[in-house]
């Protein structure tokens, strides 16, 4: 069904089409279609095309050029100190993803009576979209990461060779662990605030001596000190395989029929929906972000006091700039969901609500009595969605389901470097999870327009993970004058002769037509994330689709 630069087809020949390398369209095309169909929207009822670059006066020709171009090399490769690739098609997979949403957003828009025919995004729009919060933290006068380390990121390795990754939210908890394994407390201290700023940084320079008592202990013994610590920890998997018939969303229909769905009322596909989310640091808030991009009216229930997130530097105003990137434009209110009162006035904010969004713990929902079919029942129609870690795949009582964990069980860390699996820093798993489980709230909107019921999606990052194919071109990065260069393809022949003609001190520029000249793709890596976010190019159009 699927060629290098077609994702699908109406009956009616209306096609999927991708004008982008082919390498880059049969990825997209394999995220979408996997998707589609899990939505029941396979073949699409629009158009869909994924491009190179959309309407950006960006123009790199496949995956390589995207990340390099669009600050993902830089980002990712901040824990190493300079430009590093990732090992796996993330800005393709990404485009299929937002390929997917635009191509089930249109189908509800037009049960909904709107004129959609098309829609129309691209590889770097999905990938700015995925480091919108650096560039945000950027634009803010954030400061940036030391190019070289001044520590050892994670993972570990302990004595007998296990290679692992830790987490915690709780400072006394990584306290505790690190004091069972025979670490001081100078770099106990010293580690916690790197360990627990890199979801912001994409950096995480430990003390050295961490690293050193891990290695002193079996795994059995970093294990027992976890245990007895509350830590959560888990082995780096060194095979690349994704999680197998793991699906990336799963809708269960529940409750009889419902009011009918509003006519649509304008442009985007979602005008006249409104979505409730109480959700928190990035896959949650993401959810509700790309829902609002889609025309939702999104509500979002914030604890008295607000969002602890919204005072953390740097600041736009008075509030983060990491906060603004995934909530900009969403009404906020406060209540406490921890007393019946503020049950009762999350539950008045659903009884005109389309979608419940949260990311609550394992087991949460239930206790509150904010479970779906609870919610359901009360207000018929409604879809609601949990964004979780893990699902139900590891039990009751999972890990903390967090970015690097994932990472490091799903496989996603050895499919980024082969031969050494180690997890990006940068919040791969949190991006897609929110995108997917988006995609899944679009799939329960269009189940509830053609049947009447409501639904529960479940997504997690353990799912979104397996969204991405594993494999990819060969990448290389060469370092110039005045910065760095990305390459496509193998380190071949026609590489190495242009190295041979090259000089230590020739520019970016210099290289890129060094390797044109040789008839090979190179692009700059974009290493100033100030200056992404002030090219116009990279920030129009506001949204990463375009429907007509």
């Amino acid at each position: 069904m699927f060629e290098p630069a077609v994702l699908g087809a109406r009956p009616e020949g209306s096609a999927v089409t991708g004008i982008a390398a082919p390498q880059q369209a049969a990825v997209s095309a394999e995220v979408a279609g996997q998707l589609l169909r899990l939505a029941g929207c396979h073949p699409p009822e629009v158009e869909v095309q994924v491009d190179r670059a959309g309407p950006l006066r960006v123009d790199p020709t496949e995956e390589t050029a995207v990340q390099a171009a669009c600050g993902i090399m830089h980002v990712h490769g901040r824990a190493a100190g300079h430009p590093v690739p990732l090992g796996v098609d993330y800005a393709s997979a990404t485009a299929g993803v937002l390929a997917a949403q635009g191509a089930v957003a249109a189908a509800f828009a037009r049960a909904r009576g709107a004129q959609i025919s098309a829609v129309r995004t691209s590889a770097v729009q999905a990938a700015l979209l995925s480091v919108q919060q650096y560039v945000a933290v950027a634009a803010a006068g954030g400061i940036e990461p030391a190019a070289a380390p001044t520590g050892r990121r994670p993972p570990f390795t302990s004595r007998d060779g296990v290679r692992f990754e830790v987490e915690t939210l709780d400072a006394e908890v990584w306290q505790r662990f690190w004091q069972f394994l025979g670490a001081a407390h100078p770099e106990i201290s010293g580690g916690w605030w790197p360990f627990q700023q890199r979801f912001a940084t994409a950096r995480c320079d430990l003390p050295v001596r961490l690293h050193e008592v891990t290695a002193d202990a079996d795994y059995a013994g970093v294990r027992a000190a976890a245990e007895r610590s509350g830590m959560s920890v888990l082995a780096v998997r060194a095979e690349p395989e994704a999680p197998a018939e793991l699906p990336a969303f799963a809708l269960t229909p529940l409750g009889g029929g419902s009011p009918g769905v509003p006519q649509a009322t304008g442009p985007l596909p979602l005008e006249g929906v409104t979505v409730v989310e109480s959700t928190r640091r990035v896959q949650g808030p993401l959810v509700g972000h790309v829902l609002r991009l889609l025309g939702a009216d999104v509500l979002r229930a914030e604890p008295p006091g607000g969002d602890p997130l919204r005072g953390v530097p740097p600041l736009v105003g008075d509030c983060s700039a990491r906060y603004l990137a995934l909530n900009r434009g969403k009404r906020v209110v406060e209540l406490d969901i921890k007393s019946a009162r503020g049950r009762d006035e999350l539950r008045g904010l659903l009884s005109g609500a389309d979608v419940f969004v949260h990311n609550w713990a394992p087991g949460k929902a239930a206790e509150l009595g904010l479970d779906a079919g609870t919610l359901v029942r009360d207000r018929p129609g409604l879809c609601y969605a949990e964004a979780s870690g893990w699902g139900t795949a590891l039990g009751p009582r999972p890990p903390v389901g967090t970015d690097f964990l994932v990472q490091a069980h799903s496989g996603l860390a050895a499919a980024l470097r082969p031969g050494r699996a180690e997890p990006s820093l940068m919040t791969l798993t949190d991006v897609l999870g929110g995108l997917v489980c988006a995609q899944g709230v679009l799939a329960g909107l269009l189940h509830r327009v053609r049947t009447g019921r409501g639904c529960r999606v479940a997504s997690s990052l353990l799912s979104a993970s397996g969204v991405l194919p594993r494999g990819h071109s060969p990448r290389q990065v060469l370092r110039a004058a005045d910065g760095y260069v990305a390459v496509s393809g193998p380190a071949s022949g026609a590489f190495s002769d242009v190295l041979r003609t090259g000089s230590a001190d020739a520019s970016t520029a210099s290289w890129v037509q060094r390797f044109a000249a040789a008839g090979l793709a190179a692009t700059t890596v974009q290493e100033d994330l100030r200056a992404l976010a002030a090219d116009p190019a990279a920030q129009e159009p506001a949204r990463p689709w375009e429907f007509r």
